[in-house]
């Protein structure tokens, strides 16, 4: 989609109403929707995160998305696909501070180009006892990318156009650090395997851009 056609749609997407965790929720896995329900009280004693859904355009102004493989490391996240940002410091002033803030630190776009469109569901993270709190934003030019060698393994970008066909929706046989061999949803992103908390954020990205294009 070009860029100047996808700004326009983000005007929508700021007045519509978030989906929140009904859509989340359909792409989680089925052996986690109970837990999820029932570890609601844990997010008092959670850690907090915010976390960058950010658009942008290639070169040829077609509308991407930028996702991270993070580093293999001894933790529940090691070698998956997220979106840029972390853990809140106590210098941000808020989780907008701290999602920017990463999404520099992490994929090399300065804080000050990009631009906040949305604050949408925050979630719970069982395994990690994070609740993160994503943000969708956008720049106006194609980044200068710069992946932090000791946190990004590579930059996934993704086509907007790849991203909203249904055919990218798949069912993916994986061990988690839950379960061994269990059936997820799934996004294949660019020759990549999405799911978890991933995917359920993307859930609500791709319901509030379908709805405003």
């Amino acid at each position: 989609m070009e860029f100047n056609s996808f700004k326009k749609a983000l005007l929508k997407v700021q007045t519509t109403a978030l989906p929140g965790e009904e859509i989340q929720l359909k792409m989680a896995p089925k052996e986690r929707l109970q837990e999820l329900k029932n570890l609601a009280q844990s997010q008092k004693n959670a850690s907090k995160a915010g976390v960058m859904a950010l658009f942008y355009p290639n070169m040829q102004q077609e509308t991407h998305l930028i996702l991270i493989l993070r580093k293999t490391y001894k933790g529940v996240h090691s070698g998956q696909v997220g979106f840029p940002g972390g853990r809140f410091e106590i210098q941000d002033k808020d989780l907008t501070v701290t999602a920017l803030r990463e999404t520099e630190e992490e994929i090399g776009v300065p804080r000050g180009e990009i631009q906040v469109v949305k604050k949408l569901t925050e979630m719970y993270i069982p395994p990690s006892n994070f609740v993160v709190q994503p943000f969708m934003g956008f720049v106006e030019k194609y980044p200068q990318f710069k992946a932090q060698p000791s946190e990004v393994e590579a930059l996934i970008e993704i086509p907007l156009t790849h991203f909203l066909n249904d055919d990218v929706i798949i069912k993916k046989s994986l061990t988690t650090s839950y379960a061994i061999d269990i059936e997820v949803p799934a996004y294949y992103l660019k020759n990549h395997v999405v799911w978890g908390a991933t995917a359920m954020i993307l859930s609500e990205v791709r319901h509030l851009l379908k709805a405003a294009l």
